[in-house]
């Protein structure tokens, strides 16, 4: 994919993010931000440089999206999104370096679970391990029609260890999740739609692109509106629903003092498209 002429705003805010060894990043449309992993001689797995940079560019998106509004996450290749941890690397570990390493990934994970900004996880190709856990941490999925999702640690001895045990079954129920995890099988694409783990698939050359376009439509919307409505939609989903339809007032209220919310308004009175500025 080719870069796009962005704004002067855009461009520095992209550049903030920094270069990576182990990731491709772009910005595919304005204000959408592609995220490729890229170890395709492994099927992009994830290695402990990859853990650490994952962690950098979440913990610097996390602390200042600037005119980033959407994320797409994506992999190299078209054999797959991510096949998880690098085993490879992990052959004759020590107990003490598994753990510092887990514990890089633990601090990864998290990072994108935190990420403010609308994630769509764009999977061409297997999700395995913890490459379907990266996809389950993105709001939600679209899927190449020859995508396949597994998490398959309890084959060698661990398990899921990357926030499986709990995204998969908030996403398709307890008795798939248990039957997904126990058995360590993959879900093939049209399953996984089926299941409403995938939100739309498509088939592999198309992919990026739908996914792109989705993107481009949410970060056309009013900035602010998205970050308080995914945040009012993640904790607020683990509260009790009183309790919930509070935090979302108190989510609400705090975006009626914004200029968007005028641009807004004035906009739909001037039958004209609104020009959302994040203020």
């Amino acid at each position: 994919m080719t870069t796009i002429d962005t704004p002067a705003s855009e461009s520095a805010a992209f550049a903030d993010l920094g270069t990576y060894e182990t990731l491709q990043v772009e910005m595919a449309a304005p204000h959408v931000l592609v995220v490729r992993f890229d170890r395709p001689e492994v099927r992009n797995a994830i290695s402990t440089q990859m853990g650490h940079d994952i962690h950098t560019l979440f913990t610097r998106l996390n602390a200042g999206p600037g005119e980033i509004r959407a994320v797409v996450l994506t992999g190299t290749g078209d054999r797959a999104f991510c096949a998880g941890v690098d085993l490879k690397e992990r052959r004759g570990m020590s107990d003490a370096d598994w753990h510092r390493q887990h514990a890089l990934f633990e601090r990864m994970m998290l990072a994108m679970l935190d990420c403010p900004l609308p994630m769509i996880a764009a999977v061409n190709g297997a999700a395995f391990a913890g490459g379907c856990e990266f996809a389950l941490l993105a709001d939600f999925i679209y899927a190449s029609t020859n995508a396949r999702f597994a998490l398959t640690e309890v084959t060698i001895g661990i398990m899921p260890g990357g926030g499986g045990t709990q995204t998969l079954q908030r996403r398709i129920g307890y008795a798939r999740a248990a039957e997904t995890i126990f058995t360590g099988r993959p879900i093939s694409a049209a399953d996984a739609a089926d299941w409403g783990l995938v939100n739309r698939l498509t088939e592999p050359e198309t992919l990026l692109a739908t996914a792109v376009d989705t993107a481009s439509a949410i970060a056309r919307n009013a900035p602010l509106s998205i970050r308080q409505a995914k945040r009012a939609m993640t904790l607020g989903g683990r509260m009790d629903l009183r309790t919930g339809m509070f935090f979302e007032i108190d989510a609400y209220n705090a975006l009626v003092g914004t200029a968007d919310r005028r641009e807004g308004i004035t906009a739909f009175n001037e039958k004209r498209a609104p020009v959302f500025t994040g203020h």
